[in-house]
């Protein structure tokens, strides 16, 4: 090895390039962050539309909950590689936050709310349950990628190369 260069080598045991049934359990998780993040937008955006359609002012609780429904679609879509996961682990606690936010606000909103029959509460409602649902599946990907992130990365240390990080 030169002066001034780091040799790294990972093990093939700690490599991410694992099973396809290794990589499963993050494809589905992933992909159900994907399809809940497209609800939420389908349900906070009727509102934003309604309001667009009416000339009304669109209140930005609204903006904020189709953003968070965008920001979190996205990422799903980008950390589905199982070596990204591993390293946006960061990020998928990120999301975590925006939904845990999503999920408070409209939750103190909706979930004493009660009913009566108008729809528009029924969905408001159901909104909020599938934001807490989305909240759940950031945090586990965000455990899920600290875990690998701090007990499976198998690599080599900076400066010397020789120990196991």
């Amino acid at each position: 090895m030169a002066f001034g260069r780091a040799k790294f080598s990972r093990s093939s045991s700690s490599s991410s390039s694992g099973s396809l049934l290794s990589k499963l359990p993050l494809w589905v998780l992933r992909f159900l962050q994907f399809v809940f993040a497209i609800t939420v937008i389908g349900l906070y955006a009727q509102d934003l539309r309604a309001a667009s359609k009416a000339g009304k002012y669109s209140d930005n609780k609204w903006g904020y909950a189709v953003a968070v429904g965008v920001i979190g679609a996205v990422s799903s879509l980008l950390l589905a590689w199982p070596r990204l996961s591993m390293w946006g682990w960061g990020w998928d606690l990120v999301v975590f936050i925006l939904f845990t936010a999503l999920f408070g606000l409209f939750g103190k909103m909706y979930i004493n709310e009660g009913d009566e029959g108008i729809n528009g509460i029924k969905r408001m409602k159901n909104a909020v349950w599938i934001d807490l649902i989305n909240m759940l599946l950031w945090f586990i990907t965000a455990v899920y990628g600290m875990i690998m992130f701090f007990f499976f990365r198998g690599s080599k240390s900076l400066h010397t190369g020789r120990a196991t990080v």
